[in-house]
């Protein structure tokens, strides 16, 4: 196939039948006729050369090529209808899918009040979570891999607060919570005051989305020339709460963390012996789709998302480059 001489309104008729799974009906949706209809998935078959619909009595079957492009596809469609006319979002009448990147536990505090502001609007938007597996998800953006990343980001929003209005990427601080260390309800070094001796002295488990052997609480300790005993090391807030519910082990999660891991009443919070420094969880978004009515109304939904899920909203000062 040659790029260059393909008709990308193939690519619109393309999705309409693929909604519609009827040829009648796709060709009403475009304004065209049956034929005409006929005969540009004729064009696109030629184009690519392989079949992507088989006939049926009631209607047009895609085969599994056409069901592995259409999402990419339609998403293309959607991006550049967004681009070329803007206008106001209308989430109850135009689909958009939304890539947000973010962790278990900050996903399970903030989807359930995104879900009742997509409900409660009647949207036809698309959410697909993605897991968050680095610190700096500023390539992740660059690269339009997802359109939004949330969590905490302290070396990149650094970088970003250094940069000013020079940086592509936007920045909006969501709230604020704090590390506690964490253990089962009925653990021995529950039932007194955490001193750092203890602590060092207990196995722990550490939450790790790279998958580095160390963390904030490592590097807090070295600076007092003190260390710890990592036992464990996961990738999940979830996995930690449940593991440390049914161990000795203890780990350090931020406090508005601790209820998503489902474990809450089995689990027991208590004030690190070590400083450390808040966590603020901020919302990444680039540039390029600052001005889109679509990714502003998603933006406003996260927000509103923070607030009703209880968690400390920052001020808007701390928003970068909007």
């Amino acid at each position: 196939m040659n790029f260059l001489n393909l008709d990308l309104n193939l690519l619109r008729v393309f999705d309409a039948v693929m909604a519609e799974r009827n040829l009648t009906r796709a060709a009403e949706r475009l304004a065209m006729s049956q034929p005409a209809v006929s005969h540009a998935l004729k064009r696109l078959r030629e184009a690519l050369g392989e079949e992507l619909f088989v006939r049926q009595a009631f209607g047009m079957k895609p085969t599994s090529r056409a069901e592995g492009l259409w999402p990419e596809v339609r998403l293309i469609l959607q991006r550049l209808q967004t681009l070329l006319v803007p206008g106001d979002f209308r989430p109850e009448i135009e689909e958009y899918t939304f890539r947000i990147a973010m962790a278990d536990a900050t996903a399970a505090l903030l989807l359930p009040p995104l879900v009742a502001q997509l409900e409660e609007a009647r949207a036809l938007a698309n959410v697909h979570v993605l897991p968050l597996t680095t610190r700096d998800p500023r390539t992740l953006l660059e690269q339009g891999e997802v359109d939004f990343a949330v969590g905490y980001f302290p070396g990149a929003v650094a970088a970003l607060q250094s940069q000013g209005n020079q940086s592509a990427i936007r920045q909006h601080r969501l709230y604020d919570s704090e590390y506690v260390c964490v253990m089962r309800r009925d653990h021995p070094l529950g039932q007194q005051p955490l001193d750092l001796d203890a602590y060092c002295s207990a196995h722990h488990l550490l939450v790790s989305f790279s998958g580095r052997p160390h963390g904030f609480v490592d590097e807090a300790l070295n600076a007092l020339n003190r260390s710890r005993r990592i036992v464990l090391t996961v990738n999940q807030f979830f996995t930690a709460g449940r593991v440390v519910a049914q161990s000795d082990l203890l780990t350090v999660l931020p406090a508005t963390f601790v209820e998503a891991t489902g474990y809450q009443s089995q689990l027991l919070e208590r004030p690190l012996p070590v400083a450390l420094s808040k966590v603020h969880v901020d919302m990444l978004w680039h540039l390029r789709s600052e001005s889109r009515s679509a990714q502003r109304w998603m933006r406003e939904r996260l927000i509103e998302a923070a607030r009703q899920a209880g968690a400390t909203s920052a001020p808007s000062a701390a928003t970068i480059g909007s």
